[in-house]
């Protein structure tokens, strides 16, 4: 007679978990390099239009920007990922540590921990005995629900300083596009307020969807936000000016 087959290992393998943690990473990424890509370089551009007669000079300092910071932004994005990383690691080793040298401090606060939890004392009991009988997973167990730490991907660091770079070339883009197909600054700067706009207003609404925010007011505290933005960089620039 055939034995049933087991869906175990297919369980074991499933690697659900891990890309929608990915997944969630890479949303966070794009929502940073988006956002300031929309509202840097249009600050920018805007403050350039008040100052210059040239559409070119708009044009070569927007791109400009957008290249340093794209790289500033990946690199930031990288230093942070990393900076996880070795966190991580850091509370990692003091665990073990702990756990070696004052095991019935750590033993007292797993009690403790699922105290918190609401379970009884008798089963409390039963548990950390469980609990603390394999290192590793006391371990886990601590990092997890002591310290609220998840252990990070050490691949997500490049990964996140690519996204965010991409996302803010992108979005830097935007803005500057309107400069490529009008004649004078102040032309390019009324087809960049009304494209940009438009795009923060539409990034801020999917942004606070996303967040759990109130969409129309997310939407349209990303379009003040970077409105303010420009109109202070464009009247500096007349100020400076003359």
């Amino acid at each position: 007679m055939t034995e049933p087959r087991t869906t175990a290992p297919a369980l074991a393998e499933d690697p659900h978990p891990e890309l929608h943690m990915t997944s969630s990473a890479m949303l966070q990424d794009i929502v940073i390099g988006l956002s300031d890509g929309l509202t840097v370089p249009f600050a920018l551009a805007a403050g350039l239009s008040g100052a210059v007669a040239s559409s070119g000079l708009v044009i070569t300092a927007g791109l400009a920007e957008i290249v340093a910071g794209s790289i500033a932004m990946g690199l930031g994005g990288y230093l942070a990922g990393r900076t996880e990383v070795e966190h991580y690691a850091s509370e990692l080793d003091r665990e073990h540590r702990e756990v070696r040298e004052v095991p019935e401090k750590e033993r007292a606060e797993v009690d403790e921990l699922l105290a918190d939890m609401g379970l009884s004392e008798a089963t409390r009991r039963q548990a950390v005995a469980e609990l603390t009988a394999d290192p590793e997973q006391w371990v886990k167990f601590m990092m997890k629900y002591e310290l609220g730490l998840e252990e990070p991907d050490p691949k997500q660091a490049p990964k996140s300083a690519i996204t965010i770079s991409l996302a803010y070339a992108l979005g830097g883009l935007i803005p500057l596009s309107a400069y490529f197909l009008t004649s004078s600054p102040t032309q390019g700067l009324a087809w960049s307020a009304a494209i940009t706009l438009v795009c923060l207003l539409v990034f801020g609404y999917f942004k606070s969807r996303m967040t759990g925010q109130p969409p129309v007011a997310g939407a349209i505290k990303m379009a003040v936000v970077g409105a303010l933005a420009a109109a202070a960089a464009f009247g500096i620039a007349r100020a400076v000016g003359g």
